[in-house]
């Protein structure tokens, strides 16, 4: 839901406003986004796995358990870094699409460090971390797509 929420719905929602039109390139720019706003949440989700599952809260993270929730949280950054390659090998943007990967060393940080870390309370710096890698990802991503 946060996907479809947090990506699609406030992006294509903000430019529908702003031009009152819709795109499929503005919708996939939403997806891209939606994707590391939604790791944001499985951070938080696994931090939370062990108190969840305690109190009777069936979340994906408490289904999938912390190894999948992991492969998750690196699914979704993976997925973030397609879209500049797809925007621009299709065509649609020039190579500043491409300026998303000055944040790569970062997201590869945070998929070493979600692997390594054992326990809740110490994804804390993770989640935080990861919200600085979406805001960073979708300022260039935005800088790439106007220039």
């Amino acid at each position: 839901m946060s996907l479809f929420f947090f990506g699609l719905v406030a992006v294509c929602g903000t430019y529908y406003v702003q031009t009152l039109r819709l795109t499929a390139t503005v919708v996939l720019i939403g997806a891209d986004v939606g994707l590391l706003i939604t790791a944001i949440l499985v951070v938080n989700n696994l931090r939370d796995i062990a108190s969840d599952s305690r109190s009777g809260k069936r979340t994906l993270a408490v289904r999938l358990g912390a190894s999948g929730t992991k492969l998750e949280f690196s699914l979704l950054l993976a997925g973030a870094y397609c879209g500049p390659l797809v925007f621009w090998i299709g065509g649609i943007f020039s190579v500043w699409v491409l300026l998303p990967f000055i944040s790569a060393p970062l997201a590869w940080r945070l998929i070493r460090t979600i692997r390594r870390t054992p326990d809740g309370p110490r994804l804390n710096h993770t989640l935080a971390s990861t919200a600085k890698l979406a805001f960073l990802f979708s300022l260039l991503l935005a800088i790439g797509i106007i220039a």
